[in-house]
């Protein structure tokens, strides 16, 4: 082994270490390339890692500060919105709307409920306003970015003034990026329901409003990868950076976090005995499970992308020709 390379203990634990030092310090270029790596393979290490990492735990960490962050997150959203408008951002509940497919009815009413009691309370001193809510708001990330460095094998380094700035200046986008996508989706079914009303012929108008409907997803759908993207990309402290706009995390997180979701409403529907049994913190419950069931799928994600990358060090560094190649 070349002289500037640290001496490795024949032991598990320092070999490990050192695979992680290296996925930290050289990313590899595309995650989809698995290099020949069997698809069960990383699915076996990401299930014990999910394990080894406190997958789970951190999940319901993060639902605690999603809570958390929530409302400052849409105020901030909001009057964000309103100012760049130069008038009040009154029908942001209105494309809160369009998460109501996602989140369970009862907890999506509270939701609603609050922000609006909430933005009503603070609609003077509206700059105040938002810097306070963007510092709450940013304590949600402070939380991925502790969990995502779990993930990735690595300590955090950055002074705090880094890392709480970073996370200030990430929420507003992230925010930002989250309130596109439901414009988009409003925007969509406005078009929709246009081509419905001026051309008359159905043979005409519904493929139409398909094709509009189509696209409107699919750059929704895109606008949520680049959100995973750009949590994938800051959040864990790594020494080198690699931007990618998909990947396989990425996806697994996404389809994980739309079925969980789905599956979640599914079961409430049959099994909804919450409110009986606690009354109106009920739909503060759920809304925890469904913060809990996303923080999983987000971490889940992170992990699958963190493995696939150390499978391919592993791989690379257990290869002689490979390993005479590293400076």
């Amino acid at each position: 082994m070349p002289e500037n390379h640290p001496t490795v203990a024949n032991t598990p634990d320092a070999f490990e270490q050192f695979i992680w030092d290296w996925v930290s310090l050289t990313p590899i270029r595309s995650l989809w390339d698995l290099q020949g790596i069997p698809v069960r393979v990383i699915a076996q290490r990401t299930w014990t890692a999910a394990w080894n990492d406190d997958l789970f735990g951190s999940a319901a960490e993060l639902s605690y500060w999603f809570l958390f962050a929530l409302f400052p997150m849409l105020v901030s959203a909001s009057s964000l919105v309103g100012i760049a408008l130069h008038q009040a951002s009154n029908g942001y509940d209105r494309l809160l709307h369009y998460l109501s497919p996602l989140i369970p009815p009862s907890a999506y009413g509270f939701v609603v409920q609050t922000f609006n009691e909430i933005v009503n309370a603070s609609n003077r001193q509206k700059l105040t306003v938002v810097l306070v809510a963007l510092w709450a708001a940013s304590a949600g990330f402070s939380a991925i970015q502790d969990a995502m460095n779990a993930v990735y094998k690595v300590k955090e380094t950055r002074p705090y003034w880094k890392v709480r700035g970073a996370a200030v200046l990430i929420s507003p986008i992230l925010s930002l990026l989250f309130t596109a996508i439901l414009a988009i989706l409003l925007a969509t079914d406005l078009f929709s329901h246009r081509v419905h009303h001026h051309i008359a012929h159905h043979l005409i108008a519904d493929p139409l409003a398909l094709v509009v409907r189509i696209v409107g997803w699919a750059v929704a759908t895109a606008l949520l990868a680049l959100l995973f993207a750009l949590i994938y990309y800051w959040a864990p402290d790594v020494k080198h950076r690699q931007w990618r706009w998909f990947t396989p995390g990425g996806a697994i997180g996404i389809l994980g976090w739309m079925a969980a979701s789905f599956g979640l409403r599914v079961y409430l529907h049959f099994f909804n005995g919450y409110s009986a049994t606690y009354g109106s913190l009920g739909a503060v419950l759920i809304l925890l499970t469904w913060f809990y069931l996303s923080g999983f799928m987000l971490l889940l994600g992170g992990e699958v992308n963190s493995e696939i990358e150390a499978a391919a060090t592993e791989k690379r560094l257990n290869d002689p020709a490979s390993l005479a190649l590293i400076p």
